[in-house]
């Protein structure tokens, strides 16, 4: 008892009753049209009209449950109310359709929530009004309870032991109810097993979206800031002697920069759920574009292309730029300088991708290593597992270093 007091004395308990109670007071309309059949049929015994009230009763309570818009509200109010973490149903889809079983839960809580209800009000509220009308002193003279026909008469100190077991009684009676609707709210207005695995299917599609998101930003940030030291670099050292050439390092480093804003802005508007447009398409098409910045770096940059690269459509294209963008940043950051070879060859059945650069500490204007996360090659590797391709790496001859990928043609579909 003294339990159920403490759980009375919690807010979730108040509001948990109120709940119960709405619903009772929700159904109150539909009760004149349960009593009509009762009306109509006053030669059935009294048991019987009373059973064929409740069963129309409950029958008109489950048809409003029905509608969709009564479903969110329960959903609304027992999150407020019951304190139950419940997604929204706006974000559930039933995967078995209009008329599958799943659309009947409803209904059966809204029956059960006002059947809680009006059992919870009645009995804690006829134990609320005995517990402060047993106390004979209150009322001035006896007082006799009747229950089921025994008559019992209750006086002197008694009256006051009994009136605290009705008050007791009925606060536990409360928290009855409170746990009964808490514990099939999730399991009524909560989503069904065909709804968690759709919910669980667009969670994984959610991180699968945000994993590639990630590849994105780190192939294309990261090429971009290697990029744009080394074209810095450039510029300062050609500020005075050749101008020009400062200059197009200057507006290399400002084109590669607006792109990686774009990847960046499009990434933050997925990360945080809000519409961020059209994701930055980058294919193969922008080869000759990416070379070209490479080779304002200072980088001698020897590209062999093959094979009709126009038919490379799709998720092939944009996968196959991401890979060399990755591959000639990683040559920008541990190579010595010197030539970076490029061969890209489209064939019938497969797009081989290859960079070879040399390997050793940079030479030339910005001299030195880069500091890098060390996840650009298994990030490469995942990329290409994903598209069922081959990847390679590693040290190619004396002094060079080979990245050879090949990317299977069916994977663009």
């Amino acid at each position: 008892m003294n339990r159920g007091i403490r759980q009375l004395l919690r807010g979730s308990t108040y509001s948990g009753v109120l709940f119960a109670y709405c619903g009772a007071l929700a159904s109150l309309p539909l009760l004149p049209f349960a009593l009509l059949p009762a009306l109509s049929w006053r030669s059935a015994p009294e048991s019987v009209q009373v059973t064929v009230v409740l069963v129309v009763w409950a029958a008109l309570v489950g048809v409003v449950g029905l509608a969709r818009p009564v479903r969110r509200a329960l959903v609304a109010s027992a999150r407020r109310l019951l304190r139950v973490s419940l997604p929204n149903p706006a974000a559930v889809r039933s995967a078995s359709g209009p008329l599958g079983l799943d659309r009947w839960r409803t209904p059966l809580w809204l029956v059960l929530h006002a059947s809680v209800g009006w059992t919870g009000a009645l009995a804690s509220g006829v134990l609320f009004i005995m517990g402060l009308s047993l106390p004979s002193n209150w009322l001035g003279g006896e007082v006799r309870a009747s229950l089921f026909g025994t008559s019992v008469r209750v006086s002197g100190g008694w009256s006051w032991v009994a009136a605290a077991a009705c008050l007791l009684l009925a606060a536990a009676i409360c928290v009855l109810v409170t746990k009964t609707l808490r514990w099939s709210a999730p399991r009524l207005l909560g989503p069904s097993a065909a709804e968690r695995l759709a919910l669980a299917a667009e969670r994984e599609l959610l991180l699968a979206e945000r994993n590639r998101i990630a590849h994105e930003l780190h192939d294309s940030i990261g090429h971009t800031l290697t990029a744009a030291t080394i074209q810095a670099a450039v510029a300062g050292e050609a500020l005075s002697s050749d101008p020009a050439a400062a200059r197009a390092a200057m507006r290399s480093i400002e084109d590669s920069t607006r792109a990686a804003l774009e990847d960046l802005d499009y990434a933050l508007g997925v990360l945080r759920e809000e519409e961020s447009g059209t994701a930055p398409t980058r294919t193969l098409a922008d080869l000759p574009e990416l070379l070209e910045r490479l080779r304002h770096t200072g980088a001698v940059v020897e590209p062999e292309l093959s094979g009709d690269l126009a038919r490379v459509q799709g998720t092939l294209s944009r996968a196959a730029y991401r890979i060399l963008q990755e591959g000639l940043t990683n040559a920008l950051r541990h190579g010595a300088g010197g030539t970076v070879q490029v061969r890209v060859a489209a064939g019938p059945d497969g797009l081989d991708l290859v960079v070879v650069n040399r390997t050793g500490a940079r030479t030339g204007p910005n001299p030195g290593s880069f500091s890098t996360s060390g996840h650009g090659l298994p990030g490469l590797a995942e990329r290409v597992r994903l598209l069922n391709g081959e990847f390679g790496s590693g040290p190619d001859g004396t002094g060079h270093w080979r990245l050879a990928v090949r990317l299977p043609v069916r994977a663009s579909a």
